[in-house]
């Protein structure tokens, strides 16, 4: 099976200084792996850098067959690719809900119509159709957690990354977006320290340690 995503040999270097070395990975269709490791082992860089959001300093990087060298070839693969942000006030800029969740299939091409059916069946589908028209940083950090989850999903990826999803994210919400990603045929690559958590998604554990992969 051919991977989704495949790192050969990278580096990622900022300021001199070696963020990940030599790091191996491929993901496949179905897989859902988990990067677990110390604060600063270089876990989101490697998330980052998957998208193209860190230079890499030596190796390679393919998503869906093709390398990626450039911001116009990471570009074109973005849209397959969601990304949970550790932050989820990084990642919701619409004034509600339904927008948010509607910006995602607006950029792929929907009518503003089909976007909204599409943001409101995914609500609905995660059990928080109730939040559509509430206004997005009023809502809870689980909320927030959920509808930045939503965005991601109504755009249909083949891949989802999600940088410790379960941050600040009550016993009822973090229900509710384990069962959702279980639920979601796409290939995970999560990091998280909430080992029930991966217990419960992970098909496979990878460590890191001082950026490199064991």
């Amino acid at each position: 099976m051919n991977p989704l995503v495949e790192l050969t040999n990278l580096t990622v270097m900022r300021d001199g200084t070696a963020l990940l070395t030599g790091v191996d990975l491929t993901l496949c269709r179905g897989e859902r792996v988990a990067l677990v490791g110390a604060n600063g082992a270089g876990k989101t860089t490697l998330l980052r850098t998957i998208i193209g959001l860190e230079p890499i300093g030596g190796g390679r990087i393919r998503l869906f067959g093709e390398e990626c060298t450039t911001e116009r070839a990471f570009r074109k693969f973005r849209p397959r690719i969601g990304f949970l942000f550790q932050e989820s006030d990084d990642q919701l800029f619409c004034p509600t809900v339904v927008e948010d969740v509607a910006f995602g299939p607006l950029n792929l091409g929907l009518s503003v119509a089909e976007a909204h059916r599409q943001a409101v069946m995914t609500l609905e589908q995660l059990g928080i159709g109730h939040l559509a028209q509430r206004i997005t940083h009023r809502l809870s950090g689980g909320e927030k957690r959920l509808v930045c989850l939503a965005g991601l999903l109504a755009m249909k990826p083949d891949v989802i990354m999600l940088d410790e999803p379960t941050n600040g994210v009550d016993t009822e919400h973090g229900c509710r977006l384990r069962q959702a990603l279980l639920d979601y045929p796409a290939a995970l690559l999560l990091v998280s320290h909430d080992p029930h958590f991966v217990g419960e998604l992970a098909t496979r554990v990878m460590t890191i340690r001082h950026g490199r992969m064991l």
